[in-house]
């Protein structure tokens, strides 16, 4: 020190030892924060954390709603009372004509993708709470379009309009989960997500089965009223719900997410909730640091715009290739066969028994697939069961070639039900975890958002192109259209193994510093990581 500069006063090393202690202690507070989230076994995070598990199961239960009406509009297409009512006569038969195929098929898909993108900023403004409650009400309202629809027109209309709540549900259940699971529990409840869809279309697919054989008009009529049993008790839950305590920290909000943790967790851990605090704003302020950001840019629509900088844009390509990857793998052609299986032979009743199959193939396989997500992982899950996906479209159309005879028939809508079994335990649930885990915390709403409306643009053609490959009146393929899925699938399974990467076990600060490292998709498990950055926490 030169002579002529000031002696520091003992205020000013007091003051700094006192900051140096405060920093340390933050540090410290994360770092236990952090072992407690690795040391806890699952059994034990049952234990302890039930009420997290239960508010997720009530806000991802809106997503059973989306999952019904998807799955009610691609199985009445083959439907013998709506296909009287909204299509025209053929040979000897009423059949929906390609271009209202289409325009119905993806209907819901056009709201949804304005759902989906306006929700990305409306959680960040209102919380995930404010948001469900009022689109509950505007689906209870939109209800009344297709259960009164005159006119195929109408009914269009009523399917972009319901869409847009679908959209915010489909992105609610991930986004809101992901944020008050601890790791031990983030897999297991994000993948329940798939449960939810998966439970409504069981739903759908039990009541079509039920309703086939009535030809008159309440035989699709009932399917449509049955959704008014779900908004109003949902309405109550969330209304009674806890708000996310990382959405309040990024609002600033301490206090009141001491509070939310406090519902949240079991009374024999609060006082580990100053710990988690800590970790959470330490990962929120390191997250601002890594994207140079103000407190406010991920609020409104600047949110979207950081999704595609730095590190960022490869975890947006992560999350969006992963969902349109559900997609890309045949689920438009093998996930609502209906339409199939009666294109393949069948007559209406054998179609709607394997629709009801196909449906419980789909719920039991979300349920297997928790054996498996803590054990194997994301990336090898996901990679496995989009390789077998892949192989059973290929031999699904090798058997389309020859001539067609009941044997060959049967046999293509058995490994349909096969692939549907392994999309089930594989990709369908594991999407969901990838899409919660992989996008930074201050970003998750625009992630999920912008990964959801990939999915919902590919579906869209999907769409286009499904109801012509099939139709009788245009190609015609039949078993033939699992060559064209065959085509999307396999460079997505080679865009897999060395892109995705392993997100199992990890905290979210931990995925931050991975990503901004660097590291390959396939080191991912193997890098290990030691030490806490230093952020300076407000």
């Amino acid at each position: 020190m030169n002579k002529s500069d000031p002696k520091p006063s003992i205020e000013h090393i007091e003051s700094n030892s006192i900051d140096l202690k405060e920093k340390n202690d933050v540090l410290d507070d994360v770092q236990l924060a952090t072992d407690s989230e690795h040391d806890i076994t699952l059994k034990e995070a049952l234990k302890v954390y039930p009420m997290c598990i239960f508010w997720g199961i009530i806000i991802s239960s809106t997503i059973i709603m989306e999952g019904y009406d998807v799955s009610l509009l691609g199985n009445f297409i083959g439907y013998p009372s709506f296909q009287k009512k909204y299509g025209r006569p053929f040979e000897d038969h009423y059949e929906l004509t390609g271009p209202w195929q289409v325009g119905l098929s993806c209907a819901s898909s056009v709201g949804a993708f304005f759902g989906v993108l306006s929700n990305g900023f409306l959680i960040e403004k209102f919380g995930h709470r404010k948001v469900i409650m009022f689109f509950l009400v505007w689906m209870t309202g939109g209800i009344f379009i297709p259960f009164f629809a005159p006119r195929v027109e109408v009914l269009l209309v009523g399917q972009i309009f319901n869409g847009i709540p679908w959209g915010v549900f489909a992105t609610m259940g991930p986004t809101y989960s992901s944020e008050i699971m601890p790791v031990a529990l983030r897999g297991y409840m994000t993948a329940f997500v798939n449960l939810c869809w998966a439970t409504g279309q069981l739903l759908a697919g039990g009541i079509l089965k039920g309703l086939v054989s009535n030809t008159t008009e309440w035989g699709y009529r009932i399917p449509f009223a049955l959704q008014w049993v779900f908004p109003i008790p949902l309405i109550i839950m969330t209304y009674l719900a806890p708000d996310s305590p990382w959405w309040l920290i990024r609002s600033g909000k301490e206090e009141e997410a001491a509070k939310s943790l406090a519902r949240l967790w079991n009374k024999k851990i609060h006082h580990r909730i100053p710990q988690q605090i800590n970790l959470m704003k330490h990962t929120n302020e390191l997250e601002k640091q890594q994207h140079n950001s103000k407190s406010n840019d991920e609020k409104g629509w600047r949110g979207y715009l950081q999704c595609f900088q730095g590190t960022n844009l490869r975890r947006t390509e992560i999350v969006c290739v992963c969902f349109i990857g559900q997609i890309l793998a045949g689920s438009s052609f093998a996930y609502q066969p209906s339409y199939f299986f009666r294109q393949a032979g069948l007559d209406p009743a054998n179609t709607y028994k394997l629709n009801l199959g196909t449906t419980a193939i789909s719920f039991t396989g979300c349920i297997v697939s928790w054996l498996f997500i803590n054990k194997f992982g994301r990336r090898r899950i996901y990679v496995t069961g989009y390789f077998f996906l892949t192989s059973l479209l290929l031999l699904i159309g090798v058997l389309a070639i020859p001539k067609q005879t009941p044997g060959i028939q049967w046999t293509q809508c058995g490994i349909v039900l096969v692939w549907v079994g392994i999309y089930a335990t594989t990709i369908g649930p594991l999407t969901y975890t990838i899409i919660s885990e992989m996008s930074a915390t201050r970003l998750r709403a625009q992630s999920i958002a912008l990964a959801r409306n990939s999915y919902n643009i590919i579906s869209l053609l999907s769409h286009i192109i499904q109801p012509y490959l099939l139709n009788p009146g245009e190609a015609d393929l039949k078993g033939k259209t699992a060559f064209f899925w065959f085509g999307t699938a396999f460079p997505t399974l080679i865009w897999s193994y060395f892109r995705l990467p392993e997100s199992k076990d990890r905290t979210y600060e931990e995925l931050d510093i991975l990503f901004d490292r660097k590291i390959s998709a396939r080191k991912f498990a193997s890098t290990e990581l030691d030490y806490v950055p230093e952020v300076d926490i407000d």
